[in-house]
């Protein structure tokens, strides 16, 4: 074997190590962009469970309020102590808040600034900070499970996550509430 075909063989060899090093180099780089996606993509779903978890305590614990202030429920604890409930609630509700605003898509934040609009609603009419009837109060608690709707879409859309949770499979449904008074009455 001569010298040029020495360096030929050499050559290839070289060449076929940078080629394996460069193949090996942009899979791994491939991989670890995955897993980092991956990664925040765990962590918005969490922060979005999370702070739609919140979002619904907060409503649940005003309606207990509300109602209780409204006569509507029997309740056993304390006017005060359910005002330490939606308390407690609303930090939880802001904290999962502050969770979607760090990790959160532009789309998802802005259906979370809208859906705490109705949220405060709730809250205040629930508190007595604002009156309104309860026809009043009933459209508030849809606004809100409308906006819920919206922010579902908006996370589900940030993710990747196919179909919708509205549109013609999925028609719009009402709040579920128990017959009013006088017709349970009159039966």
């Amino acid at each position: 074997m001569d010298t040029g075909d020495q360096l030929i063989t050499i050559a290839a060899v070289l060449l076929g190590a940078l080629s394996t090093h460069i193949t090996n180099f942009l899979m791994e780089r491939s991989k670890n962009r995955y897993q980092l996606l991956t990664r925040w993509d765990d962590k918005k779903i969490d922060a979005y469970g999370d702070y739609v978890d919140a979002a619904k305590a907060r409503i649940a614990m005003s309606v207990r309020l509300y109602e209780t202030r409204e006569g509507l429920r029997e309740e056993r604890r304390a006017e005060s102590d359910l005002r330490d409930d939606l308390t407690d609630a609303s930090r939880v509700w802001g904290s999962a808040f502050e969770r979607v605003m760090l990790l959160g898509g532009d789309d998802a934040i802005e259906a979370g600034h809208e859906l705490n609009v109705f949220l405060s609603e709730i809250e205040w009419q629930a508190t007595g900070k604002t009156s309104g009837s309860l026809d009043e109060w009933r459209q508030r608690n849809r606004s809100a499970f409308r906006a819920i709707n919206a922010f579902h879409e908006a996370a589900r859309a940030d993710l990747g996550i196919q179909g919708n949770v509205m549109g013609e499979k999925h028609p719009e449904r009402d709040l579920l509430l128990p017959p009013s008074r006088q017709s349970s009455d009159e039966t």
